[in-house]
């Protein structure tokens, strides 16, 4: 039996938070995790506890890092608005007037915004990528750029759980020269001191958790697939043990593979939860959040295969309802059980990393569901 290590502060206010994220490891499994709120631009509470790998040898540090999955895409969809307020992107203008070669097969009157709502029909490719093509991200934006759409493109969206970020590397190179994770690092983490990174330099993996998966097959299996989903999570062969690699750190895709931690996360949801600013600069204008988080499509999702509401790459709380009550909040969560979001109702953010990926069998993730109901509890 490993002696349970919890670090960090909660408010007296917030002390079932610290209650259910002590419970997530007494018994719900988890090995290393962090959980960080704040209400009204204040933090209330910033924990972290249990070790850094699988074998309980490394505790878990307050600046210990761990991939954090699709959370990721919530980081890209600010670098999307943030370009919009620049007037170096256009949500309702053709991908294609930036990258003309994504006009390819049908794909011309795509906009960006159809494209990061998940729209484009772009969920996986036509063929499966072995793991040295899916490492290789111009590789896979070209491929993508050339394909044929897979349904009407603005009639569903369909889950670019992966797809998306070499596609937006892709965009954003065209625009600003730079990957979505080096803009990023230049325009906000470097400046702002956000301790996020998508694309991780090397000498920073010392700091970085080991990621464990529970072994239950993701979405029930690959035999319970439909097509959109056999092109999503099979012909794109992502599996969990990537996120321990160099390589896959150092690629960053803005679709899985930023590192960070709760606070870092919910450092910039607590901004756009409140004035969107973080020390005093701006990170995106009210408009351009506003039309960020305006829904662009609402349906039972073609590769989720559950309702969902999605803005302009975030996901909205009004069709899921698992960012708390406020059908205004907003953010994404990650596979295995990672998640940011802001609920601009209430002034909260709300952002949780670990290490222990779980794939519950129907249902939301009781981590998940504990931490954001002792949150909504406690305001």
């Amino acid at each position: 039996m490993h002696e349970l290590l919890i670090g960090g502060e909660s408010d007296a206010a917030f002390a079932a938070v610290a209650d259910a994220f002590a419970d997530n490891f007494r018994h719900e499994g988890d090995i290393g995790a962090s959980v960080c709120v704040f209400q009204a631009g204040r933090k209330v509470v910033d924990l972290w506890g249990g070790h850094a790998d699988a074998a309980r040898t490394r505790p878990w540090e307050p600046d210990t890092l761990v991939n954090v999955w699709s959370t990721t895409k919530g980081v890209m969809a600010l670098c999307v608005a943030r370009l919009v307020d620049q007037g170096l992107l256009a949500n309702d203008r053709p991908v294609a007037d930036y990258w003309p070669a994504f006009a390819a097969n049908g794909k011309g009157t795509v906009t960006v915004a159809q494209l990061f709502s998940h729209q484009a029909g772009l969920c996986g490719p036509s063929r499966k990528l072995t793991e040295a093509e899916l490492l290789d991200t111009d590789l896979v934006a070209d491929l993508l750029a050339g394909e044929a759409p897979h349904w009407a493109v603005g009639s569903r969206s369909g889950y670019h759980a992966l797809t998306i970020g070499p596609l937006g590397d892709g965009l954003f190179k065209r625009v600003v020269g730079k990957t979505v994770g080096e803009y990023f690092r230049d325009e906000i983490a470097g400046p702002l001191g956000i301790d996020f990174h998508i694309g991780l330099p090397a000498d920073q993996d010392v700091r970085v958790a080991e990621i464990v998966h529970d072994g239950n097959p993701e979405s029930g299996g690959p035999e319970s697939f439909n097509p959109y989903q056999q092109l999503a999570q099979v012909n794109v062969p992502v599996r969990s043990g990537l996120a321990n690699l160099r390589a896959w750190r150092a690629q960053g895709t803005p679709s899985a593979a930023g590192t960070g931690n709760a606070r870092s996360v919910a450092r910039i949801y607590s901004a756009l939860a409140t004035d969107r600013r973080v020390d005093g600069v701006e990170l995106v204008s009210e408009r351009a959040l506003q039309a960020a988080t305006s829904v662009q499509i609402e349906n039972e999702d073609l590769v989720l295969r559950f309702p969902m509401s999605w803005g302009v790459g975030f996901a909205l709380n009004k069709a899921m309802g698992v960012y708390g009550p406020s059908p205004r909040a907003f953010g994404h969560h990650g596979w295995g059980g990672s998640f940011g979001f802001a609920d601009p109702d209430n002034g909260l953010a709300v952002a949780y990393a670990m290490n222990f990926m779980r794939e519950p069998q129907g249902g939301l993730d009781p981590r998940f569901a504990a931490l954001v109901g002792a949150v909504y509890a406690s305001v």
